[in-house]
């Protein structure tokens, strides 16, 4: 055999061969685990968008939720969601304000909790527009009822 001959030898392929396949294989682990993760992050971000909204839909339609748990579930993105929501007293002497804790699930049965948010609500009946005298100084000073300052009633909060 000819000592000049130029070329690897089986194990030097094989040892070559054996470093890509190793490569390849991380390379496929890691493009794999970032699918997953956006997956996930996508589904926790929609889960967020629900909790958000049942909040914004108390708000809109001037709801003031009763004390207790309610369960209930909402279609998202072509993906039904459930949720429970809990509702607590608050600290204020007043009682015009609740707590809302608002759980998401990607599961019926509420195994797999998603997002979770905590919210306050004040009681929209008392949350009446500030009214004005409009100039009408007659000694009645609006019988009483008027307020300083208008006020939303309604402030949400988000933790994650």
């Amino acid at each position: 055999m000819n000592k000049s001959a130029k070329g690897f030898t089986l194990i030097e392929v094989m040892v070559a061969l054996a470093i890509i396949a190793i490569a390849l294989s991380s390379l496929i682990k890691a493009s794999g685990s970032h699918t997953s993760s956006a997956a996930y992050l996508k589904s926790k971000t929609l889960a967020h968008y629900v909790a958000m909204n049942e909040v914004a839909d108390l708000q809109i339609k001037r709801q003031w939720p009763s004390l207790g748990t309610k369960k209930g579930s909402t279609d998202m993105a072509n993906i039904e969601w459930f949720w429970t929501r809990v509702v607590e007293k608050t600290g204020d002497q007043t009682g015009n304000i609740r707590s809302l804790k608002f759980t998401v699930y990607i599961d019926n049965d509420r195994s797999r909790s998603l997002a979770q948010i905590q919210a306050f609500i004040s009681n929209p009946a008392n949350n009446q527009p500030a009214t004005t005298n409009n100039g009408n100084n007659n000694g009645n000073q609006n019988n009483g009822n008027q307020t300083s300052g208008s006020q939303s009633g309604q402030q949400t909060g988000s933790r994650r």
